[in-house]
């Protein structure tokens, strides 16, 4: 492998140890022995812990910004809501270790404190959020409800709500600008 296949390689891992573990909890030779490295060699890809972490949390922002904006290409209004609201629940249902990568970002942030990570995650988060509202139309009401839903839904599903629980019953009201369904189990 290349050095760049190997990098790869290591922000994969990186995203699973640190959404299984955190950043406090997850240690850099667990990270390691996932990718099938030395820790001496992943010090050669990455500067440090924080470095490898600040790599995942983009990659993670950065896919989930992608997935946004291809569900919602040549759409608008609802139809755009609704596809990105859709690619998103298939997301946390399908790779629920972005979800908990998501989760250990915010659990960071207050962890480590903003001189950390604050700066970098919050311009990866910005560049979701400006894509996004551009997708839907620019309205910042749709917006802020598509992404105070989208976090209501990372809340419900890290707390184990089943899909048929009534803390559910609200996204399925059409009637609700950027309303967002909940995962089906």
């Amino acid at each position: 492998m290349s050095a760049e296949e190997r990098r790869e390689s290591v922000i994969r891992a990186a995203i699973t140890e640190f959404a299984r573990g955190g950043y406090d909890a997850t240690s850099t030779e667990a990270i390691a022995k996932r990718v099938g490295v030395s820790q001496p060699y992943l010090f050669r890809l990455f500067p440090n812990k924080q470095a490898m972490f600040l790599a995942a949390a983009e990659r993670c922002i950065s896919d989930t910004r992608k997935m946004f904006t291809d569900a919602a290409e040549g759409l608008e209004g609802d139809a755009a809501v609704a596809a990105m609201a859709g690619a998103y629940q298939r997301l946390i249902v399908d790779d629920p270790e972005k979800l908990r990568m998501q989760m250990q970002m915010y659990a960071a942030m207050v962890s480590a404190g903003d001189r950390e990570f604050g700066e970098v995650l919050r311009a990866a988060w910005l560049r979701m959020w400006d894509d996004v509202h551009l997708a839907l139309g620019a309205d910042i009401e749709v917006t802020t409800d598509f992404f105070a839903y989208g976090m209501l839904i990372n809340t419900l599903t890290s707390l184990g709500f089943p899909s048929e629980h009534r803390v559910w019953a609200g996204f399925y009201d059409s009637a609700k600008p950027g309303c967002m369904p909940g995962p089906s189990n």
